[in-house]
């Protein structure tokens, strides 16, 4: 049964949420991993419900694990769980095909940015109801970047001024998103690369230095420092 957060809302959030994160290193699947108390998923589903956009939230959770995602996120907003597959695109996928399709506009957001604002996911959704057929939230790069050879010689120095970091939610029409991944020949781990390569215009947004990417422990160490501390 389809679980609706807000009647009046035009978006659909999917979150991917069955992947192993070997990188936070040992434990569970990193979308249940502890973070201040309660799984990133908790509160990644927490500041998408916030959003008044959205009208329903569709949760890809480890095969094994649906049943206790689901008692999990019942306290927390109306959820639909499925089960994910293998690869991030596939759970992308079995998620979408829980969408309506009167709903318009789909989201895909990654559960380990957990602290994302609903002001970005409510900016990704109003560019994709101006018209806009793909939207991504985008950070400038700060860093100087290198190319270099397999064996790490340098190539050059890129020009950072045309070079964006990119989060999470990724916004889509929703029949742009469903043509994209019915066309998806090799797995890529962002939906806007589907969209890409399909030729469609992928537009982009302010992003959040809230919106990290929870990937490393370290990261996990940041992230309950700005819980603590909010801005």
């Amino acid at each position: 049964m389809t679980a609706k957060l807000n009647a009046r809302g035009d978006v659909a959030v999917l979150v991917p949420a069955a992947g192993a994160g070997l990188r936070l290193g040992p434990g569970g699947p990193k979308a249940l991993r502890p973070l201040a108390g309660e799984p990133l998923l908790v509160h990644a589903v927490r500041r998408v419900a916030a959003s008044p956009s959205v009208r329903l939230i569709v949760v890809a959770a480890p095969a094994a694990e649906v049943e206790a995602v689901r008692a999990l996120l019942t306290p927390v907003a109306p959820v639909t769980v499925v089960a994910g597959g293998a690869e991030r695109q596939e759970s992308v996928a079995l998620a979408l095909a829980a969408v309506p399709p009167e709903i318009g506009i789909v989201l895909v957001h990654d559960a380990a940015r957990a602290l994302t604002p609903p002001a970005v996911i409510e900016a990704v959704a109003a560019a994709v109801r101006a018209g806009r057929p793909a939207v991504i939230p985008v950070l400038p790069v700060v860093d100087t970047i290198k190319e270099v050879t397999a064996d790490e010689v340098v190539l050059g120095t890129v020009d950072r001024a045309v070079l964006r970091s990119v989060q999470t939610p990724q916004g889509f029409q929703h029949s742009v998103l469903a043509a994209a991944h019915a066309a998806a020949a090799d797995p890529l781990t962002d939906d806007a690369g589907l969209v890409e390569k399909a030729g469609i215009e992928v537009a982009c947004v302010p992003g959040s230095e809230l919106a990290m990417k929870i990937t490393r422990p370290l990261d996990l160490i940041l992230a309950e420092a700005l819980l603590a501390h909010p801005q």
